[in-house]
């Protein structure tokens, strides 16, 4: 059986941060120093963390969502970022309604 060949690690790199608008009134979203089409933002209520962040051209969004109280998680992927949310939080809540089945 042939070897798999491995992943290629990136080239190291200066890391960067993502920042908020000092402009905006209320700073809520993220976004890459120098990119601010690179996107990032956090939100929560009382059960439920979602992590939300934008392709590096701002056309499409991972969503990770992690359940507060187990730390179970799940990520959804879409080009929309609402639609990426929805998914997250279906996975994630997904096996709830297996185990009430």
């Amino acid at each position: 059986m042939p070897e798999r060949a491995k992943p290629q690690r990136p080239a190291p790199s200066r890391w960067t941060s993502f920042v908020a608008d000092p402009r905006e009134p209320r700073q809520r979203i993220l976004h890459e120093q120098g990119n601010p089409d690179h996107r990032a933002r956090v939100e929560h209520n009382r059960s439920t963390v979602l992590v939300h962040l934008s392709d590096e051209d701002g056309h499409g969004w991972i969503v990770l969502a992690v359940d507060r109280a187990t730390r179970r998680w799940a990520v959804g992927v879409a080009r929309r970022q609402l639609d990426a949310a929805q998914d997250a939080f279906e996975r994630l809540y997904a096996f709830d309604e297996e185990e009430a089945d």
